[in-house]
């Protein structure tokens, strides 16, 4: 024991030696390297751009391996289901399924009235499209179904196609509603079709064009529009309905005229009616109607998939699993697809049912299979207990539920905090949508966005950056007070990429960020060199017209002297061709020499024609932000090598990424006068290499061909 007890604190100490001298090795620790530019970091990393795949030779083989990962893929049923824990999991999907179920009954008969339609076809929609979705889906936890926004959608265009009056006439409620019913079942057909397309080919993606300032807008306005909509319900108004752009506001004004003035109200009370035991038969869409439904059928398709998979990836984050969204658009496209032949109309996945799905305990689509079945009994034997439900009812159930959506007004102040350009957008999707009706209302919003992200790349932030001291860190020197400008050197960085709408920005803002007037520079340095030549052309030639002048006059007096001897003639005239040789050779000379002095750098410089000159040798130009290189880009750069050489700056980069290399390089942008050896691994290394070399690269000419 005492040896023990003596040798454990002597270990302790040890211990706590060893890791004392851990942490100063640490504090001491530093790295030493070469330089980098982009020909030493190929050669070290052996750096060459990947072998092409043909992609289209994968899709078309054939094996037994991959037909089954095909089938797997699209059927995800037989993945999860053999596996499926029924001790564990079972009793909560079956309590879950029991509760949405006793949701989905209510609110299927009252999103019908949303979409136009005769009440037990809300029910039929809460049956086939949940089922199917339960063979295809990849979500475990969204309940799919009717929802209100798609339902309205829908009303939409119902009330437009088959309208409540036709030629100041009322039509039979039997024919109308038999109508309606054909045109929802055919655009619910039509948007599956849009659905299933989308999704085998691969454009899940679609819906990232949606942010969720946009969808949170968009169902918020939606909720405004179903909340206005059920008043009449709830009042027992019979109104005549509007479709298009400012329906909601027809809507409002013609209920506040019939308060105002007094009208007569009508007091007899609205019921669900009738609501046939038993299935219906498939139908086959009408074809004839594709045309007119095509735009409201893409819109809808859209607006769905966005809805399902903004809260698919919600659960999916929660409780750690993958929704695959090109699934997603297959399995809600089938699910509405073959829902549409069995008269049903176009549905999503509902906000409220899903929380509740997730909330009671619901493990997987188990419990959305158990709730269809529910409604499937209800379909069969217990419908005609719900034939005296009011409709005031179903409408207080439409205006509860909205609760959640409606709350979304509170986003005004949160994206006023956090971001003032997602509360843009927010602002003008809600009031797009409320003032042009759901369709229009989206196509603004989705416009508006991309002109935003448009004009906030041609915005971007632009800094001059210094060095972090004793780092290699180079931060913006407006935000980092410790953060100095290396002597001699500038660093420029975008936060934004360059391309075809920002390129002029990028360069204006670079000229004007470094302090120095290039432009001006430039063309007085032209305007210099050229009154510099235009005096040594006009020197030259008072030079040759004084060297004619001797010429003439030393011919006239060997003309005189004709008495002299033939000698003397002849060698007369040997001089006199000596003479006229001479000043052809001395222009020639004079002219060699001066376009020597025109060329010779020490005649050109800024300091010799009198110019100001750059308090900075060296110009790095921080491309980490450069995502992707377009045909304006490339020629951007090259002229800002060309302009800042001419005013005696050598330009390099850094931090350029692979891909952008390889676009640089397919672009032409390295030749004789840009090099790699101008592109360097980090800004760093750039700055490094520019103090130790304040001019010029020697093998680069000082200037390249402006383009």
């Amino acid at each position: 024991m005492g040896l023990a007890d003596a040798s454990g604190p002597r270990d302790t100490q040890a211990l706590l030696s060893a890791t004392q001298a851990v942490e100063l090795r640490r504090r001491d620790y530093h790295m030493e390297r070469p330089l980098l530019n982009q020909e030493h970091l190929e050669e070290l990393g052996r750096w060459g751009s990947a072998p092409r795949t043909r992609q289209w030779r994968t899709w078309l083989q054939c094996s037994h391996a991959r037909a089954r990962a095909l089938l797997l893929q699209h059927l995800p049923v037989l993945v999860w289901l053999p596996r499926y824990p029924v001790r564990d999991w079972l009793l909560g999907d079956l309590l879950s399924g029991m509760s949405v179920a006793i949701m989905q009954l209510p609110q299927g008969l009252a999103y019908a009235l949303l979409a136009g339609l005769p009440p037990v076809f809300g029910l039929y929609s809460s049956f086939y499209p949940v089922f199917i979705y339960f063979l295809f889906g990849t979500s475990r936890h969204i309940s799919v179904g009717t929802f209100a926004v798609m339902s309205v959608m829908v009303g939409s265009v119902t009330e437009s196609l088959a309208p409540q009056t036709l030629n100041d006439s009322t039509i039979n409620e039997t024919t109308r509603d038999a109508e309606r019913v054909r045109v929802a079942s055919t655009l619910s057909v039509l948007v599956g079709l849009f659905q299933v397309g989308l999704g085998l080919i691969h454009f899940g993606f679609l819906v990232t064009y949606l942010s969720e300032p946009l969808v949170r807008g968009y169902t918020t306005a939606a909720a405004v529009q179903v909340f206005v909509s059920q008043l009449k319900y709830v009042f027992g108004l019979h109104l005549s309905s509007h479709s298009g752009p400012l329906s909601l506001i027809y809507l409002i004004g013609a209920t506040g005229i019939s308060y105002g003035m007094g009208l007569k109200h009508i007091f007899g009370v609205d019921v669900v009616g009738n609501i046939s035991a038993g299935l219906v038969p498939p139908v086959a869409p009408n074809t004839q109607l594709f045309s007119k439904l095509v735009g409201s059928a893409f819109t809808i398709a859209v607006v769905g998939f966005a809805i399902a998979i903004s809260l698919g990836k919600i659960f999916a984050l929660r409780h750690g699993y993958r929704v695959d969204s090109n699934q997603e658009l297959v399995a809600l496209g089938l699910s509405n697809l073959i829902g549409g032949i069995f008269q049903c109309f176009p549905v999503s996945c509902s906000m409220s049912r899903s929380l509740v799905q997730e909330s009671t305990g619901g493990n997987s689509q188990v419990a959305g299979a158990i709730s269809s079945l529910f409604i499937l009994l209800i379909i069969v034997k217990l419908g005609e207990l719900f034939r005296d439900l009011p409709k005031a009812v179903l409408a207080a159930i439409i205006i509860v539920n909205l609760k959640g959506m409606l709350r979304q007004l509170s986003d005004v102040c949160s994206f006023w905090k956090a971001n003032q350009a997602d509360l843009l957008i927010w602002l003008v999707t809600f009031a797009a949508t409320i003032l042009l009706n759901l369709d229009l209302g989206l196509m603004v919003s989705v416009v508006f966005s991309l002109l935003l992200v448009v004009v906030r790349t041609q915005m971007p932030h632009y800094s001059i950056l210094g060095q972090v001291p004793d780092t290699d860190i180079y931060r913006d020197v407006a935000e980092y007070s410790e953060a100095k400008e290396v002597p001699g050197v500038k660093v420029f960085r975008s936060s934004a990429t360059v391309y075809f709408a920002n390129a002029d920005f990028y360069s204006d803002a670079l000229k004007q960020r470094c302090g120095v007037d290039v432009d001006f520079l430039i063309s007085q340095k032209k305007k210099l060199l050229k009154k510099r030549e235009q005096l040594k052309l006009k020197q030259l030639q008072k030079e040759k017209k004084l060297q004619k002048q001797a010429a003439s006059s030393k011919g006239a007096s060997v003309s005189i002297n004709v008495n002299t001897s033939l000698e003397d003639m002849r060698s007369n005239n040997v001089e006199d061709c000596k003479v006229m040789v001479s000043p052809g050779d001395k222009m020639e000379d004079a002219t060699a020499n001066g376009q020597e002095d025109s060329k010779a750098p020490d005649g050109s410089t800024l300091k010799a024609l009198g110019l100001p000159q750059p308090d900075f040798h060296s110009l790095i130009l921080d491309l980490g932000a450069l995502s992707f290189v377009d045909t304006v880009c490339l020629k951007s750069l090259k002229n800002i090598f060309h302009d800042f050489r001419d005013i005696e700056v050598e330009v390099y980069m850094a931090a350029c990424h692979s891909p952008v290399v390889s676009q640089l390089e397919a672009g032409h942008f390295f030749d004789a006068s840009i090099t790699k050896k101008h592109l360097f691994a980090s800004v760093h290394d750039a700055v490094t290499f520019a103090l130790q070399h304040p001019r010029p690269v020697p093998d680069s000419p000082v200037s390249v061909t402006r383009l």
